[in-house]
């Protein structure tokens, strides 16, 4: 009896293989932009004032400390400032509490694609990294100068000109050249914050809507 004759179609198999490949290797582009889009970037370099780790600007040396998670593109976090702020910076320099600051981006969607949540916040680690005597003024600056909501936001220079302002000179390159773009979103996913401005203290964080949260806020800052 004769053999049977083949019907193997390698061309088809040739194509399924090439097919397999290309899938593959758009998968691990995929992955490797992912990978790329959260990662946390450079880290800024500690000092007497700034924890690289926790992402924390820290003021006062009080026993009970109290975080505060701010985005500058956040007018709940303008508003919060201009009512609190004194007196949490008055608290921290008598030596009642401790008072970190955690820059942080979670509104880039509202800067119409120039991320201005991380640009600002990127920019206040400049400063914490290389002035951290001038934070609080460079802070005060991106506050009083918010800008709307939807719109394109501040551009780097213009936030490297308040950095000036405020004596933060050693900072101004690396605020025009986003050093620490990155920074400010990851600490945000790290700490798992879903918005602004979050605060906690000794730890554990607040509801400042719920009455019970608040006064413990204002009696440690009072």
């Amino acid at each position: 009896m004769a053999a049977a004759k083949s019907n193997t179609n390698w061309f088809a198999i040739g194509v399924s293989i090439a097919v397999v490949v290309v899938l593959v290797a758009i998968a691990g582009v995929v992955v490797l932009l992912n990978n790329q889009a959260t990662a946390p970037g450079a880290t800024p370099a500690a000092n007497d004032t700034f924890n690289a780790e926790e992402g924390a600007v820290s003021f006062g040396d009080g026993e009970d400390t109290i975080a505060v998670f701010v985005d500058f593109q956040c007018p709940a976090c303008q508003a919060f400032e201009t009512q609190f702020g004194a007196d949490m910076e008055a608290a921290a320099a008598d030596g009642r509490i401790t008072l970190e600051y955690h820059p942080i981006a979670i509104l880039d969607r509202f800067s119409q694609g120039t991320d201005y949540s991380s640009r600002s916040a990127g920019a206040a680690f400049c400063v914490a990294e290389s002035n951290p005597e001038a934070y609080l003024d460079f802070s005060k600056a991106l506050f009083d100068n918010q800008p709307a909501e939807n719109s394109s936001g501040l551009t780097n220079d213009e936030i490297a000109a308040f950095a000036t302002q405020v004596g933060a000179d050693d900072a101004v390159s690396c605020i025009t050249d986003e050093t620490y773009r990155k920074y400010g979103a990851a600490q945000a996913q790290s700490n798992e914050i879903a918005s602004t401005p979050t605060v906690d203290v000794n730890g554990t964080r607040l509801n400042l809507q719920d009455p019970t949260d608040l006064q413990k806020f204002t009696d440690l800052i009072s």
